[in-house]
């Protein structure tokens, strides 16, 4: 899963999705191109300064920029914390997320790094059955299957081009699916701005006490650019996908979110030389095919279950 960070819940399209996919396509496509060079830049960052310190500037610095926004006098509900233990554990899983996906991008390509994170839809809907008690038919359960032989494809677990790094890439994507289920069961109950001020205060303050230890003061303007790149990035990324939720469904847009891949495949290539294998980009393909699948299956179900209410 990409370390975009923190995102506040979309808000409601404020006109009907049908009539404005452009102004929907724009800013996602912009967000995958922001994310894409976030997760470049991270890995850029991790070869200067230890990870701990890399992930407490992207908090830090998305945490000024949330402070800036919603402060306590133009948005006094942002400061008020309902709900503060499943706040603090999503903000735990995210920080989870982060540490292991630059961890994992210090010795994996992004491309890698990135195709892993793309199973967390179907982890998403495994969990969703487990804790949620969902129902899904056969059709989909065959969906997730698949998708994780794509994984299996990326990974190579037994041979010669496994590299342990993949675990953390795959403890990253965990983290960010059960974040991701956390999110969407605080996004009606709790204020958004205190979900943004939360997920970038918990880390900043947890990752402290370790930093003292690793501390290494950036070495050049250059490092210290891209430190604040990445905050900023997350930031304007997550804007840029509350925009286009403004005009799309989730459902509409989820899609074209595998777009990512793209463009980590060309910043790889040309801030490291990254080449994908053949193995990354057959596996890759596997596990998208799986979830535009198991995104087609869920709009099914939706569309009977709408119809079934309709006739009641």
């Amino acid at each position: 899963m990409s370390s975009s960070g923190p995102s506040a819940p979309s808000p409601q399209p404020s006109v009907p999705p049908a009539r404005a996919p452009l102004k929907a396509l724009i800013p996602l496509f912009g967000s995958t191109i922001v994310f894409a060079c976030l997760d470049t830049t991270a890995k850029a960052m991790s070869y200067h300064l230890p990870v701990i310190e890399v992930s407490w500037f992207r908090y830090v610095i998305n945490l000024l920029m949330a402070v800036a926004v919603l402060n306590p006098v133009s948005s006094p509900g942002a400061w008020r914390f309902q709900r503060p233990g499943l706040q603090i554990v999503r903000a735990l899983l995210l920080t989870t997320m982060t540490l292991a996906n630059f961890s994992a991008l210090y010795y994996l390509q992004v491309a890698e790094v990135t195709s892993i994170g793309f199973l967390a839809p179907m982890v998403i809907t495994l969990l969703s059955v487990i804790f949620l008690h969902e129902k899904i038919g056969i059709r989909r359960v065959v969906a997730i299957v698949v998708g994780f032989l794509g994984v299996l494809l990326i990974t190579q677990p037994g041979f010669g081009s496994f590299h342990p790094a993949m675990l953390l890439a795959l403890a990253s994507m965990l983290s960010g699916a059960v974040y991701t289920l956390v999110t969407r069961y605080l996004a009606t109950r709790v204020n958004p701005g205190s979900l943004v001020i939360s997920l970038a205060a918990v880390p900043s303050l947890l990752l402290v006490p370790p930093l003292f230890i690793v501390w290494q003061t950036p070495s050049s303007p250059l490092v210290w650019a891209g430190l604040i790149f990445m905050g900023a990035a997350g930031g304007f990324g997550h804007f840029l996908v509350m925009t286009a939720h403004r005009f799309a469904t989730a459902a509409t847009l989820a899609p074209y979110g595998y777009v990512q891949l793209i463009w980590t495949v060309i910043s790889g290539y040309l801030v490291f030389a990254d080449i994908p294998s053949i193995w990354t980009l057959i596996g890759a393909g596997v596990v998208i095919a799986s979830g535009l699948y198991l995104l087609h299956r869920e709009r099914v179900v939706h569309a009977r279950e709408r119809a079934a209410a309709a006739r009641i």
